[in-house]
């Protein structure tokens, strides 16, 4: 299952490669070779603090090639709906004489459609995964009681409503942060930042911490992607003349 998840975060890296195209197709945007350089390096920084932790076989040696097709089809959805929030600040600073729309109405419109969207496929998706849609109800409700960590739940709960309210705080926090970054630089600049916490998150996991009370030992690959990542963000940010200030990121 490790294997699985460390896989899927390294395909779905290709996230920055669509946004360079989206950002270049629908904004007019144009990147120096640079930051294009700079934005390789953070994937592949990436991929390799991911990698450090399935050594137990290759990646997506036993995966069809149709699934990582797919994943790295759907990424662009992704990067194309970060474009459009870019773009949806650019034009409303433009209407609004220089001031910026609000990052809670835009993000409220955003999370709005992810749920009717959610809701609409939400019997699709159930019977892809083998739960008929009479069945949902009791699903709901087992996740409600786990949620709220009632005694008679047949499900391990453990940490609940504790976890799972920290969860929904710091994903909450964490998407803000990364709203306003798209609102006051642009929607690249905020995926590579994002991007950066990744091998950051696994740091933080390897720790002895509670309800992780086992922690693991990191391994000299882990540190070299994230060096290289560091130097991908160092190599992207890196100072520009203004000539092309005003085209590129």
């Amino acid at each position: 299952m490790l294997l699985e998840k460390y896989s899927s975060v390294c395909v779905l890296q290709s996230f920055l490669v669509w946004q360079l195209i989206f950002s270049a197709l629908l904004l007019g945007k144009t990147y120096s070779m640079r930051q294009i350089i700079g934005c390789f390096l953070v994937a592949s920084g990436v991929i390799l603090a991911v990698a450090s932790g399935a050594n137990d076989g290759q990646f997506l040696s036993e995966v069809k090639f149709v699934w990582p097709a797919l994943m790295v089809a759907s990424s662009a959805f992704q990067a194309g709906a970060s474009i459009l929030k870019e773009s949806v600040f650019i034009d409303g600073a433009k209407r609004l004489k220089g001031r910026r729309p609000d990052i809670f109405v835009v993000n409220s419109f955003g999370s709005g459609f992810q749920a009717l969207f959610v809701f609409l496929l939400l019997p699709i998706l159930s019977n892809l995964r083998g739960i008929k849609f009479a069945e949902l109800p009791a699903y709901l409700n087992g996740g409600a009681e786990c949620f709220l960590n009632v005694d008679d739940s047949l499900i391990d709960c453990g940490g609940a409503p504790f976890l799972p309210l920290l969860f929904i705080l710091v994903n909450m926090a964490f998407n803000i942060a990364l709203l306003n970054l798209v609102k006051m630089s642009s929607a690249l600049v905020a995926s590579l930042t994002a991007t950066s916490a990744v091998p950051i998150s696994i740091y933080i996991l390897s720790l002895p911490l509670p309800y992780i009370p086992h922690g693991a030992k990191l391994s000299s690959s882990f540190i070299v992607g994230a060096v290289v990542l560091l130097m991908g963000l160092f190599i992207y940010n890196l100072p520009q003349s203004s000539k092309k200030q005003s085209k590129t990121e």
